[in-house]
């Protein structure tokens, strides 16, 4: 995160706030469920199957499956369309997102769950290098093991001593994230879906436009 070009981390930062945003409505909507976060889901189907209420075991699992489906779906993306990836896979993710608050205007329920969680498994395609994921967008637990290590050699010497910057900016960037989803979701309900899906559209655009800049400066 901290080697990334300034105009890709701030887009990173935006799209680690989409996904708080989506995680809120998500949870606050649907019975305490994430559309991003597989460790909560997981320890939720732990859960379900040790104390026999399948039901949350079984909408557990589905999330686990679908988020794994989005980040498949992002991973093909990127093979097919390497010199477009990042606004391809954001353009999936756009698509997703439109088609979650169609399906939460007439059928409010799991299956808009499972929308959101296929949305935000494809969201973390946006950033690869090699077919492994640079910057984790949905799951803050690995940058704030990163700012923790960045921060603890800023405090034993090292000579880059904001390296941790980033990664306490991509935390924050989902926390206001989650509030703004909170506040959204008490105001409006599943319609707040649109704000997600119209955020995602504007950083589809985002993003093939910076695609578009790094050409231009590479050429």
């Amino acid at each position: 995160m901290h080697r990334t070009e300034p105009p890709l981390a701030a887009a990173a930062i935006c799209l680690a706030a989409l996904a708080g945003f989506v995680d809120a409505l998500a949870f606050t909507s649907l019975g305490g469920f994430f559309a991003s976060f597989m460790s909560g889901n997981s320890t939720r189907l732990g859960v379900g199957l040790a104390s026999g209420n399948w039901g949350n075991a079984l909408v557990a699992g589905a999330l686990v499956l679908s988020f794994v489906s989005g980040v498949i779906l992002s991973s093909v993306i990127v093979r097919a369309q390497p010199a477009r990836d990042k606004p391809m896979v954001m353009a999936a993710v756009t698509a997703l997102l439109v088609l979650a608050a169609l399906v939460a205007m007439f059928a409010p329920g799991p299956l808009v769950l499972l929308l959101l969680a296929a949305a935000m498994g494809t969201e973390n395609g946006v950033f690869t290098r090699d077919g492994e994921v640079t910057i984790g967008l949905t799951y803050l637990t690995g940058s704030l093991v990163k700012l923790g290590q960045k921060l603890a050699g800023a405090l034993m010497g090292d000579a880059d001593r904001w390296a941790w910057a980033p990664y306490l900016m991509l935390w924050l960037g989902f926390v206001m994230g989650v509030v703004l989803g909170a506040g959204a979701n008490a105001a409006w309900g599943w319609t707040a879906l649109w704000f997600a899906a119209g955020a995602s559209a504007a950083l589809t655009g985002l993003m093939a436009r910076i695609g578009r800049a790094g050409a231009v400066a590479t050429s």
